[in-house]
């Protein structure tokens, strides 16, 4: 797939436009924002990553156009699990509602910068080492089983506690008040820390952990940079009205984590198989490729869609009879972004 400059420029421009623009409209007037406002924006958003990929399958072809659908589901979905995560942090860091878009704002924009860094490193790696995919197939499929042990043994998670932020509240001087992005300010004399940077830096850590594994899953979809960055930026964008407007429905895919953990364990089997084909390790079949089955895109994008369904249902299916202290039990070993070493 060949994408010239101009494609790039224009991505890369949109992009930032778009995110300037929310940064603009939220800090001159933080608040919470109403149903219908969530509701128009993603479904322009979601709208837009549609047109988008149709675009691709006609200008690029169609392998192309289902490996950006199959991808931005995968990233879209590893991203709703994020949404978790930072429900759990806006209440634990007692984040005011109205802050909360200004908050999730800076989490969204730390999410791309980190993936681009993400996507660059790995595209690099992929290029100049084929024996990458044996790596990242291993370290998807051992995150999926963790994600499973998590969920059977219904573990808290409190990514509120990670040492990086821990760090930050015993050294700095940490007000109480919450005053938007305004970061630091002057109290009798001291230098006073908005805890909202205390918030921002603990989106930040988890945005980082969250990208070691979903960059790894989208570059088992598809190897094209193009691609898997534009699948991340349309699987970002929206999540700050995805969280308003589903807030408490997100807690009734309970079942979320587990479908969750099968796409990754598929994808990292799937990218093991590619590593196979592709092989050059001397020690694997004296360095020369293996006759496997290759597992096609439009396969990938079946089993994603599936699955995403069948979590959903099952999960609301199974749900709605319980009650809120249930459900809060059952979401509570949702992914927790420590990998080990983040929270204590």
């Amino acid at each position: 797939m060949e994408i010239s400059t101009t494609e790039w420029a224009v991505t890369i421009g949109v992009t930032v436009a778009v995110l300037l623009f929310d940064v603009v409209v939220i800090a001159r007037d933080p608040h919470e924002p109403s149903f219908r406002e969530c509701a128009t924006a993603l479904a322009v958003y979601i709208g837009a990553a549609v047109v988008f990929g149709a675009w691709i399958w006609i200008s690029h072809g169609h392998d192309m156009g289902v490996q950006f659908y199959a991808g931005w589901l995968t990233e879209y979905s590893l991203s709703i699990d994020n949404l978790f995560v930072f429900i759990i942090l806006m209440a634990a860091l007692r984040v005011p509602r109205e802050y909360q878009q200004e908050a999730l704002m800076v989490g969204i924009i730390l999410a791309l910068v980190f993936r681009a860094i993400f996507i660059a490193l790995g595209y690099q790696l992929i290029s100049n080492f084929s024996w990458i995919f044996y790596i990242f197939g291993a370290f998807l499929v051992y995150t999926a089983v963790s994600l499973v042990k998590s969920y059977r043994s219904h573990e808290d998670e409190h990514p509120e506690n990670n040492r990086v932020v821990q760090f930050a509240q015993n050294h700095l001087n940490v007000g109480e008040e919450y005053r938007g992005l305004k970061l630091f300010w002057k109290e009798n004399g001291a230098r006073v820390v908005s805890p909202m940077l205390i918030v921002i830096i603990a989106l930040g850590t988890t945005d980082l952990l969250f990208a070691l594994d979903s960059i790894p899953a989208i570059f088992g979809i598809t190897q094209e940079p193009y691609l898997v960055f534009t699948a991340n930026v349309f699987a970002l964008m929206g999540l700050r009205q995805l969280y308003f407007l589903l807030g408490g429905l997100l807690k009734r895919l309970i079942y979320l984590s587990l479908g969750l953990s099968f796409i990754l364990a598929f994808i990292g089997v799937k990218l093991v198989l590619h590593a196979l084909h592709e092989n050059e390790l001397p020690f694997i079949n004296g360095g020369e490729p293996v006759h496997v089955p290759d597992i096609s895109s439009l396969v990938s994008l079946a089993v994603i869609i599936v699955t995403l369904a069948v979590t959903a249902i099952a999960s609301l299916l199974a749900s709605r009879n319980m009650t809120e202290e249930e459900i809060e039990e059952r979401t509570s070993s949702l992914r927790a972004p420590d990998e080990g070493t983040a929270t204590e």
